[in-house]
């Protein structure tokens, strides 16, 4: 690459997002080979960057993987690009333990140039000293620029270069307010269903940011691949792994994970009936499955195919969305609508009874620490058994039903009532279950590797 930037911001919601999307897609435009890539383990800014860049955007994150593994995707995803833009998470010091794991770690694993997005609306010379503390809180994360994001008028961008002027850092531009440009959400992360108006971004980016300038940040070496667990622990021999794959059902997968299976076929659960012929895995990751349950459930022949492949041993790895689909039903306000059966729960996707539950989890299987990340509202109905209790909870379910389960239902290898315990980033206990049955392997947490 002969140019490599991060785009960060002080704080979630500066948008740098919108920004580093409509730079990549800027760039591509004016014939640019553009290599996308995200810190941290967000799925959803992904599919943004590789809609607009026409390449797959790769996850940097230094809670799941070691610093060489980091560089080294940086290095190779990026080998015949022209320019590297690396997106941000949250604020750029904000990490699972302090800066551990944040934007601003991942700068400087790679050396590359920070370019801030700073919300500039409502602040004009109050600017100065918030830039000031990011350019002098680490020396050793170079931040090259800023970019001001919903700038009021001419007049307010002048006394914003004023403050760029005065704190000795370069200003790149900025991007007027404009409503049009604002990104719905759901649940966590963006919408990726309805995608805002691009050429309108790129447009206004064009118009009124320095582009050339970025083009100008310097590229930094690559490293030697290394991760946790050595090997990534991926299916070794050669044989087809089939991975479920839909555009919002089943769509929350690593690019690396994908790209290190080696022989992988894919299918759609909503319309396919899968071909387990010489299959040595099925790799059924995360998406919105509750979304999409009335096509789910009508395939019924996918569904029973499944719970046939698991019960006769076949090898499953099923993370969140993909556990959800194993489990017998999911309930939703309008319904229950039934899934594959494998595991004896059911999930509840009500709005009442709706709980975020989010972070990094670790996990110790086998002898090997296997990592990954966790977000979902949705719960398992109802909770998995605990030897010293019995908390089922929810009346709709009769007791002889509730029984059933009880005395059906795999025990969960971690968190509630389990034989090994889920961990977060801080070594801290957390109730994720990890199912383990058969040959099938389910949870919620989306690890990076797959279970060897």
């Amino acid at each position: 690459m002969n140019a490599s930037f991060m785009i960060a911001a002080p704080t979630s919601g500066s948008g740098k997002t919108t920004i580093a999307r409509g730079l990549m897609a800027l760039l591509t435009e004016k014939e640019y080979r553009v290599q996308p890539f995200k810190c941290g383990p967000d799925y959803i800014d992904t599919k943004f960057h590789t809609a607009v860049c026409g390449r797959p955007s790769i996850n940097l994150d230094t809670f799941m993987a070691s610093p060489e593994h980091v560089r080294e995707l940086f290095a190779r995803y990026g080998k015949d690009a022209d320019v590297g833009v690396v997106e941000g998470m949250m604020g750029l010091f904000d990490g699972y333990d302090r800066d551990r794991g944040s934007s601003a770690e991942i700068a400087r694993v790679l050396d590359i140039p920070v370019v801030l997005v700073v919300d500039a609306k409502s602040a004009a010379y109050s600017m100065a000293p918030l830039l000031q503390g990011f350019i002098n809180f680490r020396k050793d994360v170079h931040i090259a620029g800023v970019i001001y994001n919903k700038v009021g008028s001419e007049r307010h961008y002048k006394m914003l270069q004023e403050v760029s002027s005065d704190v000795g850092i370069e200003c790149f531009g900025y991007l007027p307010k404009n409503a049009a440009l604002e990104q719905g959400s759901r649940y966590l992360g963006l919408d990726f269903s309805s995608e805002p108006d691009t050429l309108a971004l790129t447009r206004l980016l064009e118009e009124h940011v320095n582009w050339n300038a970025l083009l100008k940040l310097k590229v930094p070496t690559g490293g030697t691949m290394s991760s946790h667990g050595g090997n990534c622990g991926f299916p070794r021999g050669g044989l087809p792994v089939l991975v479920a794959l839909n555009a919002e059902s089943f769509s929350f997968i690593y690019q690396e994970t994908v790209g290190r299976l080696g022989n992988v076929r894919f299918f759609d659960p909503e319309k396919d009936v899968p071909d387990f012929s010489g299959i040595d895995l099925l790799y059924l990751p995360g998406g919105y499955p509750e979304k999409h349950l009335e096509a789910l459930a009508a395939n019924e022949a996918c569904r029973q195919a499944i719970k046939d492949y698991a019960e006769r041993g076949g090898r499953i790895q099923a993370e969140c969305g993909g556990m959800m689909y194993l489990c017998e039903q999911i309930v939703t306000d309008d319904g229950e609508y039934p899934m594959c059966g494998v595991l004896p729960y059911s999930i509840t996707a009500r709005k009442a009874d709706r709980k975020l539950s989010l972070g990094y989890r670790r996990f110790v299987l086998d002898g090997k620490e296997y990592r990954g990340h966790e977000f979902h509202y949705t719960q398992l109905w109802p909770p998995p058994p605990n030897p010293s209790r019995r908390e089922w909870g929810l009346d709709t379910l009769s007791q002889e039903k509730i029984d059933s389960k009880a005395n059906q239902a795999p025990l969960p290898s971690g968190g509630v009532g389990g034989g090994f315990q889920v961990y977060n980033a801080k070594g801290e206990p957390v109730d994720t279950p990890v199912f383990r049955y058969k040959n099938v392997l389910a949870s919620y947490t989306h690890l990076y590797e797959i279970i060897g």
